[in-house]
């Protein structure tokens, strides 16, 4: 009897410590090394830490702009690994934003990619969004308020000694990073799962496309519902040589310092005069959007260049390699423009259209008369909101190819 006694108050007690066992809740992932203090965040670590595209190398909380946004999202910077226009590894930074009323664990993801901010440090999407001075915050809080989490990238080479790829293929690459480092920012709790779009206007348009593009080779596992570009500069030459004399003119420039820090075998500055390395470093050193458009206007390649880049084969070359519209999208597209845009020339943005649409891209395309590109930027977004909103609803695309 007591044998019997003894073996059922030994078995209860083992059910009570394996019960126990059971609800003791698994270690939490480790949280994301958040770097150094102040702007040291930005530059990469040297050497580069080993990893995938997508890892994190550091992140810490972000303010996340105007109080609007802070009710609206928990915030992170974040630097991660890419993939550069030469296919090496690089340091991206970003900032991701997780809607406080969702459910991160469900929430769509948005790879946002901003449009032009300019080559100075100063200017980096992710320090304009902290501070509450980005342009395109109206987009945002629409997403976050709708409960899209959104991974924004900086792009290439934002930090104190700044080296900007503007308009270059691999733009693609950070968009897709950004969203991957946003799934795996432990702090986020954002699914690997979770439904992905990319979306952009101007030079974030581009950047979306592009990731549209590579994303089946180089991300198969994002589940992939949508691209959304408004506003594509997809060919480089089309867009950037009209600009010449006209007051959009730091655009170009800018698009010639971007390419030489992606390719440097293009030696930008054996074609500059004094005036033109005058004008880069001042660039460099504190140009964001509004002195592009302001301080360059109707400027020429005479006024700072000795012999046109765009003369020449290597440039060329590498003009072509950044054409979009060689290769599908598998997923439906909304690409829309202003047939008055003076900034972005509005025959290449159809070119695009209609290259897709041979390729069987499903797109939305859509027009607007007589407005600017600027004005585009928030007159859009009805019509992108819409569209996300059908595709991670799981709703057919309607193609108007």
């Amino acid at each position: 009897m007591r044998s019997t006694r003894r073996r059922a108050v030994v078995a209860l007690v083992l059910g009570l410590l394996l019960a126990g066992m059971s609800v003791v809740p698994a270690a939490a992932a480790p949280a994301a090394d958040p770097g150094p203090a102040g702007d040291a965040f930005y530059a990469p670590p040297s050497p580069l830490p080993a990893g995938e595209p997508g890892d994190v190398i550091r992140a810490r909380p972000a303010k996340a702009g105007p109080p609007t946004a802070r009710s609206l999202a928990n915030a992170w910077q974040v630097m991660y690994l890419s993939t550069n226009a030469l296919g090496k590894p690089v340091a991206v930074t970003g900032i991701v934003l997780v809607p406080k009323k969702a459910d991160p664990a469900t929430a769509p993801i948005v790879g946002f990619g901003p449009g032009t901010s300019g080559p100075a440090f100063r200017c980096a999407p992710s320090r304009f969004i902290d501070q509450g001075a980005f342009y395109e915050q109206a987009a945002l809080n629409e997403m976050l308020t709708q409960g899209y989490a959104v991974a924004v990238t900086d792009y290439e080479g934002y930090h104190e000694d700044p080296a900007t790829t503007y308009v270059v293929d691999s733009m693609g690459y950070s968009v897709i990073d950004a969203v991957r480092a946003a799934q795996r920012l432990p702090e986020t709790g954002l699914s690997a799962d979770a439904q992905v779009a990319f979306r952009g206007y101007s030079q974030g348009g581009a950047a979306a496309m592009w990731a549209g593009q590579k994303q089946p080779g180089y991300a198969p596992e994002l589940k992939l519902a949508g691209v959304v570009g408004g506003g594509v500069p997809s060919d480089l030459a089309a867009v950037g040589l009209p600009l010449e004399g006209k007051d959009p003119f730091g655009f170009l420039l800018y698009s010639m310092i971007g390419m030489d820090h992606a390719y440097p075998e293009l030696d930008l500055d054996s074609y500059l005069n004094d005036a033109g390395r005058a004008a880069v470093t001042g660039m460099e050193g504190g140009a964001c959007t509004l002195e592009l458009l302001l301080d360059y206007r109707g400027k020429t390649i005479p006024d700072y260049f000795t012999a046109s880049p765009f003369a020449t084969e290597a440039w060329l070359d590498r003009v072509a390699q950044n054409q979009l519209g060689l290769e599908p999208v598998k997923v439906p597209v909304f690409q829309y423009h202003s047939t008055a845009d003076e900034i972005v020339a509005f025959g290449q943005a159809k070119e695009l259209r209609d290259n897709y649409c041979k390729l069987g891209v499903p797109v939305t395309w859509r027009t607007w008369d007589g407005i600017s590109h600027i004005t585009l930027v928030y007159r859009g977004d009805k019509d992108a909101m819409a569209f996300l909103a059908d595709r991670f609803a799981g709703k057919p695309a309607t193609s108007n190819c």
